[in-house]
């Protein structure tokens, strides 16, 4: 599998994107698909998954109620809706994908499929 990520932009504090993620190759045996964000100096971080099955997600604690995670199976993508964006929102934001899930979807070990990221920079 192979996933491509897009959407990324500038963006003022309070604003909004959505990022998109596109998923080839192997896809009927995708399981999750996952954003994480890597900022400057930080750990990554795990933003949100969500089952390609039933369509149910999980969210990190910074960015929940803030950020909606949803999937569109006929085209292999995900998305990812930002809301109220904050200066700390800043970061790169990379899509994944896992097609032999064992249990954990926060963690970056589980996936097996990485995109290049999509950079998110929200100004003061």
């Amino acid at each position: 599998v192979q996933v491509v990520e897009s959407g990324g932009g500038l963006v003022q504090a309070g604003g909004s994107l959505r990022l998109s993620c596109t998923a080839s190759g192997d896809t009927l045996n995708i399981k999750v698909m996952a954003w994480f964000r890597q900022a400057p100096g930080k750990e990554q971080e795990f933003v949100t998954a969500i089952s390609w099955r039933d369509g149910m997600s999980l969210y990190g604690d910074s960015v929940k109620g803030r950020f909606t995670i949803s999937r569109d199976s006929a085209k292999n993508t995900v998305y990812l809706q930002t809301e109220s964006l904050k200066p700390e929102d800043t970061a790169r934001y990379l899509c994944a994908a896992d097609t032999s899930y064992s249990g954990d979807p926060t963690s970056r070990r589980e996936y097996n499929a990485w995109g290049s990221g999509t950079q998110v920079t929200v100004s003061p």
